[in-house]
């Protein structure tokens, strides 16, 4: 698309559709845009809504668009799949993202990232938009991390989370506090309707027993277990 001079505008996860076959393909096409055949063409709109969690910040600044400003959206999808679905920034508004990103912030690798990945998405969101890469070059890198699969072992130690406390579950005394500690809060009534009331009982939870209880998303399912696991390596120093 940008080979053809399109900048697409709104490139995120929900607008990928994948077929049976794991094929991608790109669509709703409703802010994109057909620039001028030169690469640093630019389309500047005067209004309308933004997505800003996966715009870069002079588009959101200046209204001004263009095939490196996709790039950014880009980085941000490729953290999204990820991340297995996580919303970008989490429960920041969009205002406290429009901050960060200007303070130099940047989204962490999730869990279980291979760094070659998380460089690529941080290569991505580089603030100068000429030092994003093209997308010819996405391509090659994607194309030679295939071919080496082995260059994907090196894994990045951040986990899915803002700000993470290096011991989160040493302090907690109940479940609500465990989940609200590792940014799962939003699975309490499922834990406590499911009987999960004491931080003994979740001890021994499994991924079946999570899914059941309605903890569908693959990336909070191992987050949730990771923080389980280390209450069992570490469970005499809980408060229960």
């Amino acid at each position: 698309l940008s080979d053809m001079s399109y900048v697409h505008r709104d490139l995120a996860a929900r607008n990928i559709l994948v077929n049976s076959n794991l094929v991608c393909k790109v669509s709703d096409f409703g802010l994109s845009r057909v620039l001028e055949d030169d690469p640093e063409a630019a389309y500047t709109t005067r209004g309308g809504k933004i997505p800003i969690r996966w715009t870069a910040p002079e588009a959101i600044a200046y209204r001004k668009f263009t095939t490196a400003s996709d790039v950014w959206s880009y980085g941000i999808v490729m953290w999204e799949v990820v991340s297995y679905g996580e919303r970008p920034y989490w429960e920041m508004s969009n205002q406290d993202v429009i901050k960060a990103i200007d303070e130099g912030y940047r989204l962490p690798a999730p869990m279980d990232c291979p760094v070659v990945l998380h460089q690529l998405m941080l290569d991505c969101w580089e603030k100068g938009r000429s030092d994003r890469p093209k997308f010819g070059q996405i391509v090659t890198i994607l194309d030679k991390l295939i071919r080496n699969p082995a260059s994907l072992r090196e894994l990045a130690n951040s986990s899915v989370g803002r700000e993470d406390p290096p011991t989160p579950e040493f302090s907690v005394s109940t479940v609500d506090d465990w989940l609200e500690t590792i940014k799962m809060g939003q699975y309490k009534e499922n834990f406590s309707s499911a009987g999960y009331v004491s931080l003994d009982s979740i001890l021994y939870i499994s991924v079946s027993e999570l899914t059941k209880m309605g903890v569908t998303l693959a990336g909070h399912q191992k987050k949730i277990l990771s923080s389980v696991q280390s209450l069992q390596t570490q469970g005499t120093h809980v408060h229960v």
